[in-house]
């Protein structure tokens, strides 16, 4: 059913036509418009005005309710009026038991949820001894080793009752590996776990560039993440699929949208390749957006992802149980947008975007710390942030009604045509090859540079406003502000410990384990978690599993494309 029969369109768009030539055009006589066509961020035109005739061709069960298929209107039938989504900030630098105490300080000023940030050399697989490590450890992230820096890192804090996640990708199977080892050792239900891995390797070739292994092999060591999980964890995301760091790269909102949705449709494929029903392991994948400032885009956004995904598992999939089809996702705002003129600003920027996420229908978000554009944020800057999204839910009302926005001419207008342009990208896709062929032809990588590109351009040519950087310039302003300190301390304590646990350990064992999962990579039957799981519980070092795999699959260096 449509919302409108064609008669009655046609007759509004017949009075917005006569609106147009009557009331408008005298007007723009008086005081002409800002400019001749306004867009979205994403570049999609936008109307003076909308009406019903705009959504005369959305069939009505593409809207639906909230928690009924295609989800438009979000995965859950009482959404936040149950239940908030989680308040997750991230949190990461120096050891574990640095990280930990700042887990705990948000802990106690009300955060819901666990985000873990890792430092550059965890996220490459290397150990804090290694030569490329220098200069780096614990800086930009916590430093993660071995088992023990895991039992530092979440030392008192209740797995079973606190949700994890942990944003890793081409090491993420061994830091999962920990979390399951720590997990084993308390004695903890691995069914009662819950949060995530990012593990989202495909998005890192198309716009972070965090990569160890070549595309093949990185795809295999997802699939197994998400078949040991879909059997052995069974409230455990295994990935989160991120179009957040395809944003931060430069890519439009559509873009963002679309990439992420051809990343998901590798993994699916490749899972379901093993045998697996697409139902035993579709309801646990989670998503991870990112929340721009073009206010109303960003929500519709939102509904169309979920729309779009219903629709690709259960038509393109197979999927049977609704559980398979709802998208549930993870938001950030946007750290691209903070600024170092003004910077208190950001707290506005932040307060905004947060607020679309949340009239998106988030499952969980973390609000970016003002500060950000200097440092690590300090722990008064991530108070802020916390307060900004305890103050959208618990003053402003906006979580008693779900989808409040949905009815809006304007957002449901939208909303089908990201739906449909995000369908468009896809078969694109389909029909060139696949994602896969098209990251190693640099296919992806050069939409998100042009789009970046042309991004800049605005700014610099003050077409795209930035307050305090193009727009109300304050030149003499002077900054004075508190960062986060990076402890001179921090390399030689985590040295120390990793040193000690290599000294303490049964290396011959490690060899034989090390042994057995490069037979396990060898084996496309064969899944890597069990052997590694082994490895970290005796003391094996994130180094020492990433470069005994470097000589079975080498690396990847990509092709520029320019």
């Amino acid at each position: 059913m449509d919302w409108l029969d064609p008669q009655t369109a046609a007759r509004l768009e017949e009075e917005r036509s006569g609106w147009e030539a009557r009331e408008v055009e005298t007007f723009l006589r008086k005081q002409a418009e800002r400019r001749e066509q306004f867009f979205t961020t994403g570049d999609f035109a936008v109307k003076r005005v909308y009406t019903a005739a705009d959504i005369a061709d959305t069939p009505l069960e593409d809207i639906g309710l909230p928690g009924r298929y295609p989800f438009t209107r979000g995965p859950y039938p009482t959404m936040y009026r149950s239940r908030t989504w989680t308040m997750r900030q991230i949190a990461g630098f120096g050891t574990g038991e640095d990280t930990n105490q700042r887990f705990k300080y948000l802990i106690a000023q009300g955060q819901t949820g666990i985000s873990t940030d890792f430092d550059m050399p965890t996220l490459m697989g290397y150990d804090s001894d290694h030569p490329m490590s220098e200069g780096e450890v614990g800086r930009e992230g916590v430093a993660i080793d071995t088992l023990a820096d895991m039992q530092a890192l979440f030392d008192g804090i209740d797995l079973e009752r606190i949700s994890v996640s942990m944003t890793i990708n081409p090491s993420a199977w061994i830091l999962l590996a920990m979390y399951v080892a720590l997990a084993q050792e308390r004695g903890y239900d691995l069914n009662k776990l819950s949060g995530t891995i990012q593990a989202d390797i495909l998005k890192e070739y198309m716009a972070q560039k965090e990569y160890i292994y070549p595309i093949a092999p990185s795809v295999r060591i997802v699939r197994d993440c998400i078949t040991y999980c879909a059997r052995n964890m069974k409230r455990y995301n295994p990935i989160n699929i991120s179009g957040y760091h395809i944003s931060e790269a430069g890519s439009s909102p559509l873009q963002e949208a679309a990439f992420t949705l051809a990343n998901l449709i590798v993994y699916v494929e490749e899972v379901t390749r093993t045998g697996m029903n697409v139902d035993e392991f579709a309801p646990r994948l989670a998503f991870f957006f990112v929340s721009q400032g073009d206010f109303f885009e960003e929500v519709a956004k939102f509904r169309a992802l979920r729309r779009c995904y219903a629709k690709i598992m259960k038509e393109r999939f197979g999927a049977q149980n609704p559980e398979s089809m709802r998208l549930r996702f993870h938001c950030q705002t946007a750290a691209a947008t903070l600024t170092k003129p003004q910077h208190k600003v950001n707290i506005v920027r932040t307060a905004l975007q947060a607020l679309s996420a949340v009239l998106g229908g988030a499952q969980s978000l973390h609000t970016n710390g003002y500060d950000e554009a200097f440092a690590i944020p300090t722990e008064e800057a991530m108070k802020m942030s916390l307060r900004t999204q305890q103050v959208i839910s618990e003053e402003t009302n906006v979580t008693n009604v779900i989808d409040p926005l949905g009815g809006s001419y304007y957002v449901e207008a939208l909303t089908t045509e990201y739906e449909r342009r995000i369908f468009e990208i896809l078969q694109e896709v389909d029909s060139r090859g696949g994602t896969i062929k098209l990251i190693e032809q640099g296919w992806f990588q050069k939409h998100i540079s042009d789009f970046a590109y042309e991004t800049a351009l605005r700014k610099q040519s003050g077409d795209k406003p930035v307050i305090g950087v193009n727009r109300y310039v304050e030149p003499d302003e002077q900054q004075d502000i508190e960062v986060h300190p990076y402890d001179q301390t921090t390399a030689d304590r985590q040295i120390a410990r990793t040193q000690r646990v290599r000294r303490e350990r049964d290396n011959a064992l490690i060899e034989r384990l090390l042994d057995q999962l490069v037979a396990a990579a060898k084996d496309e039957s064969q899944n890597m978690l069990p052997v590694t799981i082994e490895l970290v519980r005796n003391g094996a070092t994130m180094g020492d599993i990433v470069e005994k795999l470097k000589g079975l699959w080498g690396t990847y260096r990509e092709t520029p494309v320019y």
